[in-house]
């Protein structure tokens, strides 16, 4: 196949649309399928007419068979069809009848039947007789009462294709059901692929400006009642995502705006009196905002990382061993005691994990009357660890809420007005990161305050590299709070 027909069958191959490539392969599996049927029917047709021909010939060679028998054989044997081929010859071949149409012709050139058996059908091409050029021969032995006679009777043999005519017709088949089924398949893909198409315009008409609009779910229960389903859940996911975002935009703009506001206005301050008395106090006030600043950025950075999966290398780690680091690295407000003797090895990230125990214990030293207490141990198969103060703990309605970014509570903006909000967004975005989960409880022994449970798969490998702890109680005098 070239020129224009290659072409046109290279770019239906290549068509990206589902209805043509569906219907060009039905067309193509409905000829491969036709093509064996017709030719199977053929051939019952041609053994057939075989089978046919072998009857009509040995009911004709048993007529003269009869005739020989009942001793009634004339030169000129009589038939009721005029271009009947028949013939009978003595064991040596000499001809000692014929019909008309075989009269003055030499014995028929095929095998004299022998054994048990006086018959012998076949086709034979070396005979000279009208048609041909092959001949369909039933050849029988007979008794005469006096010699052994050999009746032949023969017709033309019919071609492959008895009736070529038929055959041809019977080809129209081919073309006419792959076109059915070609339709058909084309109306049918058609339907099934409307509504994907309804649902594709309509996607394509929705922009960040208009999120809350979906696409039309079918009433039929199907695939693409399941595609439509899906595309609307994303759709809700993402609608959620991008008011999240601008929620966070706008919040991050005023934690920034309130530092860069007083820095800026710190700065003017000493630029209109560089010579005043007060120049420690606005040097001092001018380093807590953007110490501030600082942290937002810190805490930003962490975010990022976190949701872009990258620069977490985790290792096996001792928790205990973690929290007593993370406890004496720094003094804090209150009494911070580490229960647990024995190591609890989890497998993550250190720098990350050490800063969810930083988080939580500077969260509860803040809010603390007297004391916080970091239990670290074993559950199962999970590795817990319980930040426990005794402060004014968090409503079961705030349990919640006060992990979303830049959500502070009003008792927390009281204690501590530099905190940027982010900590314990940030404590549980690392806890998801490594599996596991971070939560708010009430206190188990029924005393007022928070306690928050952290929880993670534990590792069987032993902590890389093994370190001393240092020791499990940390009483610190009474300072600055942290911010978290």
């Amino acid at each position: 196949m070239s020129g224009p027909s290659a072409r046109l069958w290279q770019r239906v191959l290549r068509d990206p649309s589902i209805r043509t490539r569906v219907t060009v392969r039905a067309v193509a599996i409905t000829i491969l399928l036709v093509i064996p049927l017709y030719l199977v029917a053929m051939l019952l047709v041609t053994a057939e007419a075989q089978h046919s021909q072998e009857r009509s010939v040995a009911r004709r060679a048993r007529v003269v068979a009869e005739l020989v028998r009942n001793g009634q054989t004339q030169p000129h044997i009589v038939s009721s069809h005029p271009e009947a081929l028949a013939q009978v010859v003595d064991m040596s071949r000499r001809v000692v009848a014929a019909t008309d149409a075989m009269r003055g012709r030499p014995a028929v050139n095929f095998r004299i039947p022998t054994g048990p058996d006086n018959r012998e059908d076949g086709v034979g091409c070396q005979i000279d007789a009208p048609g041909g050029p092959c001949f369909q021969v039933v050849a029988l032995r007979v008794h005469n009462g006096k010699e052994e006679l050999v009746v032949y009777a023969l017709q033309t043999a019919h071609p492959w294709l008895p009736k070529p005519g038929v055959a041809a017709l019977s080809a129209l088949v081919i073309p006419a059901a792959a076109g059915i089924v070609g339709l058909g398949a084309w109306r049918a893909a058609g339907r099934a692929l409307r509504p994907v198409d309804v649902i594709r315009r309509d996607l394509d008409d929705i922009t960040a400006t208009d999120l809350e609009r979906r696409v039309p779910e079918p009433v039929r229960k199907d695939e693409i009642h399941a595609l439509a389903r899906s595309i609307n859940q994303t759709l809700d996911r993402l609608e959620e995502a991008v008011a999240r975002q601008r929620a966070f935009i706008s919040d991050l703009s005023h934690e920034l705006r309130s530092p860069l506001t007083g820095l800026r206005t710190e700065l003017e301050l000493a630029r209109s009196d560089p010579h005043a008395s007060d120049m420690n106090e606005t040097t001092e006030a001018m380093l807590r905002n953007a110490d501030r600043l600082e942290q937002v950025v810190n805490d930003l950075l962490a975010l990022a990382r976190l949701e872009s999966g990258g620069g977490l290398q985790k290792e096996s780690l001792d928790l205990h061993e973690i929290a007593d680091q993370e406890v004496l690295r720094r003094p804090r407000r209150t009494r911070v005691s580490v229960v647990g003797d024995s190591p609890v090895t989890v497998r993550g990230g250190r720098l990350e994990l050490a800063r969810v125990l930083t988080n939580l214990i500077d969260n509860a030293d803040r809010h603390a009357a007297t004391g916080v207490t970091v239990k670290v141990g074993e559950q199962g198969d999970d590795a817990v660890v319980e930040v426990v103060d005794d402060g004014g703990g968090i409503l079961p309605e705030d349990r919640e809420r006060v992990f979303d970014r830049f959500t502070r509570l009003a008792e927390a903006r009281h204690k501590d007005a530099g905190g940027t909000g982010l900590g314990l967004a940030i404590s549980r975005d690392i806890v998801r990161a490594h599996g596991g989960t971070l939560a708010i409880a009430d206190r188990d022994d029924g005393v007022e305050g928070a306690r928050f449970v952290l929880r993670l798969p534990k590792s069987g490998e032993p902590p890389e590299p093994p370190r001393k702890r240092n020791g499990h109680r940390h009483d610190g005098p009474p300072g600055p709070s942290p911010k978290n």
